[in-house]
């Protein structure tokens, strides 16, 4: 995941139990990928699944599109007039 050269990386002691462990080390040597390499992939595809930026260029283009973006809790623009006036006439003709 984007580490700069100046970030140490992060670590963090994950246990699996021994089938998951085992899927986990074929997947690795079947895709030539190290451990590491899938854990990356996989927190990546957690994050975007989760609608959460995965570095910090998407972290500031999120920012920066939230800032220019109309609030999603104001209320809906009201219905046209004309749109108003065909209820009215509908809900007449019904009575």
């Amino acid at each position: 995941m984007g580490q700069g050269a100046d970030e140490t990386p992060r670590r963090k002691l994950i246990a699996f139990d021994v089938e998951t462990w085992q899927a986990l080390d074929l997947l690795a040597r079947d895709s030539l990928k190290t451990m590491q390499e899938l854990a990356d992939e996989a927190f990546a595809d957690l994050l975007r699944k989760h609608n959460r930026p995965t570095d910090l260029r998407q972290a500031l283009k999120r920012s920066a599109g939230a800032a220019g973006a109309p609030d999603s809790r104001r209320r809906k623009p009201r219905a046209t007039s004309a749109a108003r006036a065909g209820r009215r006439r509908a809900s007449r003709a019904a009575e």
